[in-house]
């Protein structure tokens, strides 16, 4: 027997930080729950179709976008924070969040515009960009995404677009899935300091696009043999319930309230 077989290996790799990898990992796996708790756990907590709170959602921003009134966004300011208080605490946040980052957006792009002496300008635009986003994400707060694209159907939207919208939805979170393994693998693989990360980052970014090629022709391939011509047929029937007729009432109040301030 060799004798370098009968020494002890006393060789302790190096200690490395792997922030990035971590970081990565934590952040599809929020990902992944965010679009897993939506499509699957999501409770219909206002009990209204989601066809009627998609075609609320429109009529605001439609009449928001319209307005010159100071007066009648301040009144959608209070309807949309009336919506947010009954939110749960993470959607709150999710809002708040958002609208803050658009709204540090907005004030640097209407900055110029600002210090030429359009104040009011400016400000109306500002109110506006924030009433919009949060519309858009207090919608998304309280419907499915599948719901969504079975009521963008109903919309007269073109089945391509629904199409394109389904698909890039599943296929995230099969995507997710697949980096979320392949991180793991690395981070498992990972002895002693790597010098070369980005070629491992790359090769992973590399082996999901080969990936998503092999994926995207495997479907077109199984959407060809099962007949599928592009277009989607609904057959959820839709029922207006109590909480729809007032959802509609208050929408009307909305669009009188807009004609009430056109004329002040």
């Amino acid at each position: 027997m060799p004798e370098w077989l009968l020494k002890k290996d006393n060789y302790v790799p190096s200690v490395e930080k792997s922030t990035f990898i971590n970081k990565s990992i934590l952040s599809i796996i929020k990902m992944l729950t965010k679009f897993s708790y939506n499509a699957e756990h999501k409770p219909d907590r206002f009990g209204i179709n989601t066809i009627t709170i998609l075609i609320s959602a429109i009529l605001i921003i439609i009449f928001v976008s319209l307005s010159r009134s100071f007066q009648f966004l301040m009144v959608i300011d209070v309807f949309l924070l009336l919506i947010i208080s009954v939110l749960k605490v993470d959607e709150i946040k999710h809002i708040i969040r958002m609208v803050s980052v658009v709204t540090i957006f907005t004030v640097i792009i209407l900055l110029p515009s600002f210090l030429m002496g359009n104040e009011n300008n400016s400000i109306m635009i500002l109110i506006k960009t924030i009433i919009t986003v949060t519309v858009v994400n207090i919608t998304s707060s309280i419907t499915r995404w599948n719901d969504i694209t079975k009521t963008l159907k109903l919309l007269f939207i073109p089945d391509i677009f629904i199409l394109v919208l389904d698909i890039t939805i599943k296929y995230i979170v099969i995507f997710g899935e697949f980096s979320l393994n392949m991180l793991y693998a690395l981070r498992l693989r990972s002895v002693g300091k790597n010098k070369n990360k980005n070629t491992s980052i790359s090769g992973i970014i590399g082996t999901v696009f080969i990936k998503s090629k092999e994926m995207a022709e495997e479907m077109y391939g199984a959407m060809e043999c099962r007949g599928f011509t592009g277009e989607y047929k609904i057959y959820t029937k839709y029922r207006f319930r109590f909480n729809d007729i007032l959802c509609i009432i208050i929408d009307i109040g909305i669009i009188g309230s807009y004609f009430y301030f056109v004329r002040v």
